[in-house]
């Protein structure tokens, strides 16, 4: 087999051949799964350092079946490769993670009932071997096979132990189903107007009817996917009913990366864009960024509310795409990678968090830095650099991005003008984006440690190891991302070349001034505590009220609902009005009570019915 071969298969075939073992040697599968994802990460550089040929196409084999040699063709160029190298370093890491987390037995809080999926290694596998695949899938057949059985495992890496988690499960399985009936449908049209189902033979205009709405139902499977307002609404539920292990490795990570994967596919290979695809996919990027994160701020789970946050930066990432210039297409997905290393990385610290102290509101935590200080360190590197604090990865590509807009607002078109609109949004998101992690991190890890948590300690190391990894990526990724990373990973024909790219800033000059304040801070404060001084509790009418009374960081956002106009929008979202499954659902349901309505069972309320329709149906045919 070739390398592209083993990333496909071999993941997929042992994956079935786990499902002979039982769930009780748990352990066993998971050492298994632990070996596969190990030759992944190495086959995946080995596929990442292949040098770009002219055609970029890779045929695969297939000895068996000779007649789905042309179904079974890859396409491979810089954009897959990059795809391919984060999902094998995603699927090594969050391996790691899974060995320790899954060796006890999760139990959902507030239920007794485990948590853990049956055949998670199985379907852990299947599900890293058909993201492959996609990302390597020139054959639109090929490539919607594998990106609907994603959608299947996506649905059994959850458990229904309650009635919410079930539902959760639920939504989330006919969301992109229907997503992926529509993709389908997007997929023909497509044939209709190339004649081809090879992607790197179609280049459509958006011009017509027949490709706008090609456009419009491929454009709808990959924002399923991503998580973009408005058919984002299942990631938070599935953030937080799923095990930290699966949140991480899909809604997070390779969701993440193939559902952006395929829009910027959409955006750079199969249409060309016109201004009125520019200018929808630019209002859907920065509403998806204010709407997704106004609702974090108000999240007292802290699950959901890293649910909400995963929705939110996929704004700027099809913000950046949107853009459509060498720039923004290079920030959209260098913004893409950073994304779903440190939300991973926060999924993963939420996952340790969970599994010391079995809590998952705010409210119920507080000063886990102490007893936890090396998920506290990775959490808070996370939370740096998707508020995008420099010099950490998440201030660079929302540097980028922000300077593409300035270079878009250069143009002519409408959606060039409005330029300062689009700016405006994206800080605001990042501002707000940095008050809800504010949040976060004051209520698990600062403050007083609450005493019903009882003793709380460290993770494990297989436990702490990716988090740690994960955190030295967005340091490196931030400080190194002018002269090295965005260069090596973006230097390819699809963006140009990133040497050549403007709004590059000087991060590693940037890092030693933001390095030097922190050790004269660090010298400031030490020199602070030289002299010995007298702490004592507060006393108020000779009681002591220190060990009584601690503030909430709670508080203060409660405020943010409150507000007139705030608390409109909160509680249509409450009633569930922007939620399109749940939208869906009331249509379906009123047109079933219709129908039910109509079927009477009486002989001569049928023979009425078929009256007016043959009626309506000859009125149509004169007319």
């Amino acid at each position: 087999m070739t390398d592209f071969q083993l990333l496909i298969m071999m993941p997929m075939l042992i994956g079935v051949a786990l499902f002979v073992l039982p769930d009780s040697i748990r352990i066993i599968k998971g050492i298994a799964a632990l070996i596969v994802t190990t030759v992944t990460l190495y086959l995946s550089v080995v596929v990442f350092r292949l040098p770009s040929t002219g055609t970029g196409l890779c045929g695969l084999e297939c000895t068996l079946l000779p007649a789905l040699d042309k179904f079974l063709v890859l396409h491979v160029d810089g954009l897959s490769k990059l795809i391919v190298l984060f999902m094998g370093v995603f699927g090594f890491l969050y391996a790691i993670y899974a060995l320790a987390f899954l060796n006890k037995n999760r139990v959902a809080p507030g239920t007794g009932q485990s948590m853990l999926p049956s055949n998670y290694y199985s379907y852990y596998l299947i599900t890293l071997g058909a993201s492959f695949g996609v990302a390597l899938a020139d054959n639109l057949l090929f490539f919607v096979t594998l990106w609907g059985l994603l959608g299947l495992t996506l649905y059994k890496l959850i458990k229904g132990h309650d009635d919410e988690s079930s539902a959760s499960a639920k939504k989330t399985l006919i969301l992109i189903g229907a997503s992926d009936s529509i993709l389908i449908m997007g997929i023909g049209l497509m044939f209709i107007s190339s004649g081809s189902f090879r992607m790197s033979e179609i280049s459509l205009v958006t011009n017509k009817a027949i490709a706008s709405i090609a456009f419009l139902s491929v454009l709808i499977a990959s924002f399923t996917k991503a998580g973009a307002f408005p058919l984002h609404t299942w990631i938070p539920d599935y953030a937080k009913n799923a095990l930290a292990s699966s949140s991480a490795f899909l809604p997070a990570s390779l969701d993440k990366l193939l559902g952006i994967y395929f829009l910027a596919r959409i955006c750079t290979d199969l249409f060309r864009l016109t201004s009125w695809a520019t200018l929808m996919l630019l209002i859907v990027g920065t509403v998806t960024i204010i709407a997704a994160v106004m609702m974090a701020l108000v999240q007292h789970n802290y699950k959901r509310l890293l649910g909400y946050h995963a929705v939110s930066q996929v704004g700027y990432m099809v913000t950046g795409l949107a853009l459509g210039t060498p720039l923004g297409i290079a920030a959209g997905l260098f913004h893409m990678v950073n994304h779903a290393v440190y939300k991973g990385g926060l999924f993963l610290t939420a996952g340790s968090v969970e599994a010391r102290t079995g809590k998952e509101d705010l409210g119920e935590l507080g000063g886990l830095s102490r007893y936890m200080p090396l998920t506290f360190i990775s959490a808070l590197v996370f939370a740096l650099s998707i508020s995008g604090v420099p010099p950490l990865n998440g201030f660079y590509s929302k540097w980028m991005i922000y300077t593409g807009i300035v270079e878009f607002g250069k143009g002519t078109g409408i959606a060039n003008q409005l330029w300062i609109v689009w700016l405006t949004l994206t800080l605001i998101g990042s501002a707000l984006t940095l008050a809800s992690f504010v949040k976060l991190i004051s209520g698990v890890y600062l403050g007083r440690k609450n005493e019903e948590l009882g003793k709380v300690k460290e993770v494990s190391f297989l436990m702490w190891l990716p988090q740690i990894v994960l955190a030295l990526i967005c340091v490196f990724f931030g400080v190194f991302a002018s002269r090295l990373v965005v260069p090596r990973l973006f230097g390819f024909s699809s963006v140009g070349s990133a040497d050549t790219l403007p709004g590059l800033w000087p991060a590693q000059s940037v890092s030693i001034m933001v390095l030097v304040s922190i050790v004269v801070g660090f010298i400031i404060y030490w020199l602070g505590t030289l002299k010995t001084r007298r702490a004592s509790d507060s006393y108020v009418g000779g009681e002591k009220l220190q060990e009584e009374f601690s503030y909430s960081p709670l508080e203060f956002y409660k405020t943010i609902g409150a507000l007139k106009l705030f608390n409109f929008f909160y509680d249509k979202a409450r009633k569930k009005w922007f939620d399109i499954y749940e939208l869906g659902k009331g249509i379906v349901l009123g047109l079933s009570s219709a129908l039910s309505w109509c079927h009477t069972g009486i002989l001569s309320t049928y023979l009425m019915w078929m009256l007016l329709g043959i009626a309506l149906i000859l009125i149509i045919l004169i007319v």
